[in-house]
């Protein structure tokens, strides 16, 4: 049976950026969805590789000239951080031919690495773009809807979803494979993958020799996913050095399975948190490694505030990059406790959103953005507080309940 192709929001970036820039960069996690997107969009007229096998990888290291005349532009070459050896004579190449667009499509899942190499080799010659796992409006075939704010009149977005149905969605994730095949195992998926990518990844990044305390550094992480990160008292816990844990979580991090939400600042004369919070980009992922199986005990356990604030800030993120965008979002906190937990920045006005896990929102769930709203004037909007329920409906002081999903 043929797999069912998801239509992602990107596709339009990148194929401007193929008429734009001589080479194109995509990254992102594994099992994101990297190789179908360029082989859906250009597999006809682009000559594919994969740099994976081992004896591919020794033909481009040991004679790079001759494996790029062998695979001439135009080009897909895949995995392409696994032999960055290759990249200054791709330099060369797009240097000798600087008027050709599109020339070669390089796809890598370490950023750490890959945009490393570009900065040195590609740098101006290459665009860099990035691929999540799927954002809610790819899956569910909305892939250019636009955000809520960004309307100029209220448009019918209903997508109703059912409690069960919603939190269901939170254990599978949202990467391509497991939204493509419902009938997919979704606990032996994420099993694979953490044991097979991750693993993989980290050693071959930073030489973990201890795995069995990766692993527990990664499952605490998950426990903390939506709180302040606290990198000393973890690794007091764990009973690991703090640096061995700050090159870890860098490691995560640049291999696109955690983001780092830093707090936002502005000169209003208030006392407020500076450490940043840890999330995981995948919902699923972080059910996964907090041991939960079923979606009743996700949704009322002690958990299911992060997974819902998770699942919120990973969808924002997701429709921002997949638009090519850089997301810039935030949280704020001041010393006294009040707090918004998500603010996106866009058009140089502050969107505040509060998330809560009860889907009969009222008006003291807006406390927060209203305090928040009255401290920034006219550099805020309309502010929302998003829930799991299906009811949209205003709250007082410019703020609005919005579903989920209506996000």
């Amino acid at each position: 049976m043929a797999k069912t192709y998801i239509t992602r929001t990107l596709e339009p970036v990148l194929l401007k950026a193929t008429r734009e820039f001589p080479a194109v960069v995509l990254t992102g996690p594994r099992q994101s969805g990297k190789t179908t997107l360029l082989k859906h969009l250009f597999g006809r007229h682009y000559r594919y590789v994969s740099l994976e096998l081992p004896d591919i990888q020794e033909a481009a290291s040991v004679d790079p000239r001759g494996f790029l005349a062998l695979y001439p532009p135009p080009a897909i070459l895949d995995e392409v951080h696994l032999t960055p050896s290759l990249l200054p004579y791709i330099k060369e190449h797009l240097d000798a031919h600087r008027d050709k667009k599109g020339q070669y499509l390089l796809s890598g899942s370490q950023n750490l690495l890959l945009i490393e190499k570009v900065t040195e080799s590609l740098a101006g010659r290459a665009a860099i773009l990035r691929l999540l796992p799927l954002a809610m409006r790819e899956a569910i075939g909305r892939p250019y809807a636009s955000f809520i704010w960004e309307e100029k009149k209220r448009q019918v977005r209903r997508q109703n979803i059912s409690s069960l149905d919603l939190w269901k969605g939170f254990l599978r994730g949202s990467y391509p494979e497991l939204a493509a095949d419902p009938n997919r195992d979704h606990l032996l998926w994420h099993a694979s993958y953490v044991q097979t990518y991750l693993e993989r990844d980290v050693r071959s990044l930073r030489q973990v020799g201890d795995l069995t305390l990766f692993q527990s550094f990664l499952r605490t992480l998950a426990t903390r996913s939506g709180q302040l990160l606290n990198l000393t008292e973890m690794a007091r816990d764990l009973g690991m050095a703090v640096n061995t844990a700050k090159a870890w979580l860098s490691v995560l991090e640049a291999t696109f399975q955690v983001m780092i939400l830093r707090p936002y600042f502005a000169n209003i004369g208030k006392r407020l948190v500076k450490t940043p919070k840890v999330y995981f980009i995948d919902v699923g992922t972080l059910c996964y490694l907090t041991g939960l199986k079923d979606p009743g005990h996700a949704a009322s356990g002690p958990m299911s505030g992060a997974i819902f604030e998770t699942a919120v800030l990973s969808e924002i993120v997701k429709a921002f990059v997949h638009r090519g965008e850089e997301p810039r979002v935030y949280f704020w906190r001041t010393s006294t406790g009040t707090e918004v937990d998500i603010i996106v920045e866009t058009v140089g006005k502050l969107i505040p959103i509060e998330v809560k896990l009860s889907s009969t929102p009222r008006p003291v769930m807006a406390a927060g953005i209203k305090f928040f709203r009255e401290a920034f004037g006219d550099r805020t909007t309309k502010g929302f507080v998003v829930h799991p329920g299906d009811v949209r409906l205003p709250l007082g002081g410019e703020v609005i309940a919005l579903p989920f999903s209506e996000l």
